[in-house]
This record gives structure tokens, sequence and C-alpha cells, in this order.
């Protein structure tokens, strides 16, 4: 089984400096093939990291790893619209549409798509395409047999969200200030005291989805250790995880050895137990049942041929 590992844009308010020293053993440490940095949430954090932003790159390059610049998730004003110009103009790598209205400074030129645009067919996946896309992340709402039907079609690479909290939609306007009863212009960016989101529970107390500022998250951690051989042979060729607060080493090292064939996934399952104790997995998605359930191998359905 071949595959590559990709570790997605951080999408919590990090420090600076946690975010810079995050990246740093990321470029010494980790077993991974390609780096996406970038601003996705909320464009008031872009001005806290802009400093260290071309270190980081320059770092993770060195490391021989691929740097991939993502976008913003939702581009709603002049400011912002300026921002992703000049991303896509000057960016050091590959940029990373997560918004429709970036591809329109990204048409012609070379660029890929991220998990928060929806791809639901292969007519959708052959019109971005068209557009300049050469790789293209799934949403993460996908089942598998679409997972799969779309790996078999496309003339592209595509990628797969297989670990970390789901990133479900964005909004402009920010829960996260909401909570502490501010307004978004004067969040005083709440959201930085929550480095995972911040748990929203139902009236009964049951956890049910994570708040992260402009952006709702799934409470469970997305985890398709088990379905990455079905993927890969499918022809998926990349599987992305989306940094937690955790130990994303030794996360991208669990992943490694399931694609190289090196662990079993039921026991890569327990490993991960251990290093996201917090995080209860999920992937019902992929097997057609309630997003938030984990379906083992023993329950899911026999896949059809």
């Amino acid at each position: 089984m071949t595959g590559k590992l990709v570790l997605g844009p951080v999408f919590y308010h990090w420090p600076a400096a946690a975010l810079r020293d995050f990246y740093f053993r990321i470029a010494d440490e980790a077993d991974l093939d390609t780096v996406c940095v970038g601003e996705v949430v909320c464009s008031k954090r872009m001005s806290f990291f802009e400093d260290d932003l071309p270190v980081v790159v320059e770092r993770l390059q060195r490391a021989g790893k691929e740097v991939v610049m993502s976008s913003l998730s939702l581009v709603s004003d002049q400011k912002e619209i300026a921002a992703m110009e000049a991303l896509a103009a000057s960016a050091p790598g590959l940029v990373e549409a997560n918004d429709v209205s970036v591809l329109r400074q990204l048409r012609g030129k070379p660029h890929a798509i991220g998990p928060l645009l929806n791809i639901y067919n292969e007519e959708a996946l052959a019109f971005l395409v068209g557009l300049g896309a050469v790789r293209a992340c799934l949403n993460p709402e996908l089942p598998g047999t679409l997972i799969t039907a779309l790996a078999r079609l496309s003339t592209i690479p595509l990628e797969v969200l297989v670990f970390g909290r789901l990133p479900l939609a964005i909004s402009a306007r920010c829960f996260h200030a909401r909570a502490h009863d501010r307004h978004k212009d004067g969040c005083q960016f709440a959201c930085g005291a929550d480095p995972d989101g911040r748990l929203i529970s139902t009236i009964e107390y049951v956890p049910f989805l994570t708040m992260n500022g402009l952006q709702t998250q799934s409470y469970t951690c997305g985890n398709l250790v088990h379905e990455i051989p079905e993927m890969a042979r499918a022809g998926v060729q990349y599987f992305r995880l989306s940094p937690q607060s955790g130990d994303m080493v030794a996360t991208a090292s669990v992943f490694r050895d399931v694609i190289a064939g090196r662990t079993e996934p039921e026991v890569a399952v327990s490993q991960l137990t251990l290093l996201h104790p917090e995080m209860p997995f999920a992937n019902g998605f992929y097997h057609s049942a309630p997003g938030h359930k984990f379906v083992t191998p023993a329950d899911a359905p026999q896949a059809v041929a």
C-alpha cells in the first residue's frame, strides 16, 4: 500500500510562539510529505503569525516537505479579498482554495482544492479540474462509496481527511465572541482560550459540537485509519491529518506505519487513543451512519465490489 501523508492547516488560534514551535517540530521530526499552512477560519488572526510565516515555510521546505498555502474559508470583505489576491499572486507553494471566491484569483493556475469546498459528484470534480485544480481534498462528510467512486474516476490525485475534528460549517458570526457576550469586532480573541475549540453540549449535557471562532466542528475526532487500505486500493493518494493539541508527530508516525503496512489499523486505534485520550473517535460518515459514530470493521456493512 502506498500513499502520501499531509498535515492540514491549524484551525485554532494558538499563540504565535506556540504555533511557530509546532511547525518547527513538524519540520524537524514529523514523517510527512506535505504541510498546509495559513489562516483558514478568521482573518483577524492572520496578523499574529505573518512575521513568523516566511521562516516557518523556509524551515518546512528545507526539511524536504512540500508546503501548501491554505486560503480563508469565508471571504467577506475587501480586506480579505485583497489578502487572498496577494496569496494567489505570491504564495511560495501551491495554494489550497477553501472558498469558492478564491477560485477567481487562482483560475488557470495550478492549485489545490481544500476540504471546505463541496465535491459531491464527478461533474463537480471535472469542473474544478478545468479551472486548474491539480489536487483535491474531499469534504469530510462523504460516504466511502462516493469517495472510492470519485477516486476511480478522477484525473487528479485525491486526498481524504483521516484524522482530526471535522470542519462542518463556517459563519460570518463569531460563536466564541457571543459565548463571552462580545461582538465579533470586539471579540478580544476569545477563541485563543480553547486550543482544540470549545465544547457545545445539548440541553441534556451531551457533547454535541465544537465551536472554533467562526467555525463549527464535530465534537468527535474523525479517524479513518481502518478505512485507509480500502481508499488506497480505490486510488486515493493523499491522507490528511488535521492538527490537534496532542502529539501530532507521534500521530503522523502511527498513520505512516499503517500506510506502509507496518502496523495493523486495530493496533493504530489503540495507539491513537493513548495519544488523544480526550477525543472520542468517529467514522460514521464514511459508513453512511450518523457522523458521530465509530463503526468497527466487524460492524461495517460488507463492501460491494
